[in-house]
């Protein structure tokens, strides 16, 4: 009997460590916590992609990012290196609501050409690193079923299954989120086989005008051996930024925003 109420207390203060908040609220308030800072924002981005065998490259990038009108947001990413995408612009239409599609496109100035990326794509690789164009703006959280599987005294412990199994590569990842700052920590993606493919890790935070802020995020591919650094500087929030700026007209002339 003894063994059964030890049982029944701890599972009662198990319950009760997260009583307080549903899984729903801890996933939408981490993914605030990711994306939403200020009313807008704007970061310099070192991007450092690490083979197998250690060999190095680099891409630098200034992000802009706004928040508009029911939760929906807009991204703005211009290359200033290396050389071959120097003007090079990703533009993102983050879209919310459930069975929307984001919109995204890229800019190719030696083309004069502005490409789609397709929905389909949103899980290849962004710009030949280990991230893919959908960690840039973050996964619509419609997408997944999520599940509370475990909490600690310093974080939740989030598993996300997908609604459409044969519209992404995994299936399924999980995600560890800090308790303080509901920034994520953490992510691992398994593949068809519950093989760990993946890992995303926020390997730095700062506080930022008063936001905790990811300054160093890294992805491994477990497969191929190699990894890509992010390492955020110039950080600022609440700029004033025009929406104007996330349209075609600005793919061909880039804004001072981004340039000075």
């Amino acid at each position: 009997m003894k063994t059964v109420l030890t049982a029944i207390t701890a599972l009662a203060l198990t319950l009760g460590a997260y009583a307080g908040m549903t899984v729903d609220e801890i996933v939408n308030k981490a993914n605030e916590a990711s994306y939403y800072a200020g009313q807008d924002g704007k970061a310099d981005v070192e991007m450092k992609i690490i083979d197998k065998s250690g060999a190095e490259r680099i891409r630098e990038f200034t992000l802009l990012r706004m928040n508009v009108k029911d939760g929906n947001q807009k991204f703005y990413v211009y290359f200033k290196k290396p050389a071959d995408l120097y003007k090079q612009v990703f533009l993102v239409w983050k879209e919310t609501g459930e069975g929307k599609n984001d919109s995204r496109w890229m800019w190719l100035p030696a083309l004069n050409l502005k490409r789609e990326i397709a929905p389909g794509d949103k899980r290849t690789s962004f710009v030949g690193s280990d991230f893919v164009y959908e960690d840039v703006s973050g996964r619509n959280l419609s997408e997944d079923h999520h599940e509370l599987i475990e909490t600690t005294d310093t974080q939740y412990i989030i598993k996300n299954t997908p609604k459409d199994p044969d519209s992404v590569e995994f299936s399924y990842y999980t995600m560890k989120i800090d308790k303080n700052t509901f920034l994520p920590r953490r992510a691992e993606y398994y593949d068809k086989n519950g093989k760990l493919y993946r890992t995303v890790e926020a390997t730095k935070v700062d506080v930022i005008q008063g936001y905790p802020t990811v300054t160093e995020s890294v992805v491994s591919d477990l497969n191929t051996g190699g990894k890509t650094i992010n390492t955020f500087s110039n950080i600022r929030y609440n700029i004033g930024l025009k929406e104007n700026i996330f349209t075609e007209r600005f793919l061909r002339r880039p804004p001072r925003e981004v340039t000075r």
